[in-house]
């Protein structure tokens, strides 16, 4: 069988450099080449190359705005570009390399010098595949046999679920008091000998815990619809009801990236079934009887119950035997009968379903809770990179001696009282998020990283803002994540224009993260790693005034030696 011949397309206005590179790759590749920008995008819809050519200097659109959009796309972001340029210019070169870049070959070229970066940068794609292949399988058995990894899991989709819940304008605890009844329900039914061999057929745990994610398709309701106090009109509803079949969406897409089917089968047939009722009346699909999924029609009455005895913007809490009543009136129409019997004849046993003490009451400020969802979500990175789960905390400490300090200087004054000043605290929870795409054994590794482990590091700052901004597309107020991305994207920036992901200088980086910098480094350097013992305060101070001008913003640096001290009480050192 002949194999596959690498594809590659080459962008360049100039059509002698086209033949030329066409006569000379052909032999080795399938070869495709075109004029322009908006050419390329066209084979892009029916073409994924093994690499691109793009010339840098085009008149309608130049290589630099091609590769920006190239690198913004899930589609087309992996695709190696390299850069053919006539220029011999230092800053394009590093300009380009800092755009995604993976290399620079200069016009004229030789053909045999084209032939060999192309070969080159082919097998560095394919062996870096293989890594990340490697890398997944070991994640996977890792994730299968570790129990810290477990938990860590449990967080996460409680994050998930709690983010979707902060949306809604409802009491708080509804994912731990529908656990707790689903929980108690399974026992009932296979104590009462229904379903029983189908439910042993399921690990119970697995089960209870997805359920967790049965309204995760409110992230696609709009807040004026899920916050509304009065009864919703039929345009309204018809809108509110797409949640399930949008929450089974999110999670096949979910799916599609991972080997793990159970617990993700599980959640798919909570979010889109639970809403359907017995008689056919429900939603999304309107299935009756028993073509409606075991676990919906158990997530059903959990979810009506706790509905039922909670209070709503539109309604007041039922107790619990009116609730136990409106459920046995339900019998043979909303619900399943012989689950509906079995929940009403045991009824006293889910009346001490207590409310965790932790949960609130939507409120669009920052809340305790919305709080403990960004600690919970900024400590996947900091546990996966052996640190306290003390940081958080101190980190803030930081940021608010600043952030009251700036308040009182004529230069910032203005900038920080146009921050949402509470928001800003919380979000700089997340700057270091993006640590979660990084190796655990990069993240603990007690040696000097080498240059090409330093160089995944830094992946981190970038991959951080992707999150947020993935994030920020689902939510109209972004307050939060708009401060939480400046500072994910910027922190590790460098006043001389040094640093990284986009080597900014100056004011060209968000104070957002001129800020964090010096707080993050101080924070750092006074903190234990896996690789040194924490430095001593004044040690510390002096580091980072050494480091004025260069890694940090000055003036940042002059305001901090004069309140120094009050960094030292706030770390406890």
């Amino acid at each position: 069988m002949e194999a596959t011949r690498e594809k590659i397309i080459m962008v360049d206005d100039d059509r002698t450099n086209l033949t030329v590179a066409k006569n000379t790759l052909i032999n080795n590749y399938d070869i495709i080449t075109v004029t322009s920008g908006k050419k390329l995008f066209g084979v892009l819809e029916k073409i994924k190359p093994d690499i691109i050519l793009l010339d840098v200097e085009m008149p309608e659109m130049s290589g630099y705005e091609i590769i920006n959009i190239l690198k913004k796309s899930v589609k087309t972001a992996s695709i190696p570009v390299i850069f053919l340029t006539a220029l011999i210019n230092p800053e394009s070169e590093i300009k380009g390399l800092s755009l995604g870049a993976v290399d620079y070959i200069y016009k004229p070229f030789s053909q045999e010098l084209l032939l060999k970066r192309i070969e080159m940068n082919l097998l560095l794609q394919a062996q870096k595949q293989e890594l990340q292949r490697y890398s997944t399988n070991l994640e996977g058995m890792v994730f299968e046999k570790t129990r810290t990894v477990y938990e860590l899991q449990n967080a996460i989709l409680k994050t998930v679920a709690e983010l979707v819940e902060s949306r809604d304008n409802v009491t708080g605890g509804h994912i731990e008091r529908t656990q707790s009844c689903l929980r108690r329900l399974v026992n009932l039914v296979l104590e009462s000998g229904i379903y029983t061999e189908e439910l042993l057929n399921w690990d119970i745990e697995l089960f209870v815990m997805s359920s967790q994610l049965h309204d995760v398709g409110k992230i696609s309701v709009k807040d004026n619809i899920l916050m509304k106090s009065t009864r919703l009109t039929e345009e309204e509803f018809a809108e509110m009801k797409k949640h399930a079949a949008f929450g089974r969406e999110i999670i096949e897409k979910i799916e599609k990236n991972t080997t793990e089917n159970a617990f993700l089968a599980h959640a798919k047939i909570l979010a889109g079934s639970h809403h359907e009722k017995w008689d056919g009346s429900g939603y999304p699909l309107g299935i009756k009887g028993e073509e409606i999924p075991l676990q919906g029609r158990l997530m059903a009455l959990v979810d009506v119950y706790d509905a039922l005895t909670n209070e709503r913007p539109y309604k007041k809490a039922f107790t619990h035997k009116e609730a136990i009543e409106i459920i046995r009136l339900g019998l043979g129409k909303h619900f399943d009968p012989k689950l509906a019997e079995v929940f009403v004849k045991n009824g006293n046993k889910f009346a001490d379903i207590e409310i965790p003490a932790n949960t609130f009451s939507y409120k669009p400020k920052p809340s305790a809770q919305l709080n403990a969802i960004l600690k919970t979500v900024s400590n996947i990175a900091d546990i996966r990179g052996g640190k306290k789960n003390d940081q958080t905390e101190r980190l803030r400490r930081y940021l608010k001696i600043f952030i009251n300090v700036l308040l009182k200087h004529e230069d910032y004054k203005d900038d920080v009282l146009d921050w949402d000043i509470d928001l800003f605290l919380l979000s700089a929870q997340l700057h270091d998020i993006g640590k979660i795409a990084v190796s655990e054994n990069l993240l603990n590794k007690t040696e000097k990283l080498t240059d090409e482990e330093f160089a995944d590091m830094k992946y981190h700052a970038d991959f951080g803002v992707k999150i947020i901004q993935q994030i920020r597309e689902t939510i109209e107020d972004s307050n939060l994540l708009y401060h939480a991305e400046a500072s994910a994207g910027s922190h590790h920036e460098k006043w001389d224009g040094s640093g990284y992901p986009n080597r900014l200088k100056g004011k060209e980086i968000p104070l957002q993260g001129r800020i964090m910098a010096i707080v993050d480094v101080y924070h750092a350097l006074c903190s234990n790693r896996p690789h040194r013992d924490k430095i001593a305060h004044k040690e510390v101070v002096g580091i980072i005034k050494n480091l004025s001008g260069t890694q940090f913003d000055p003036d940042l640096v002059n305001i901090f030696l004069q309140h120094e001290q009050e960094f030292e009480m706030a770390a406890g050192l």
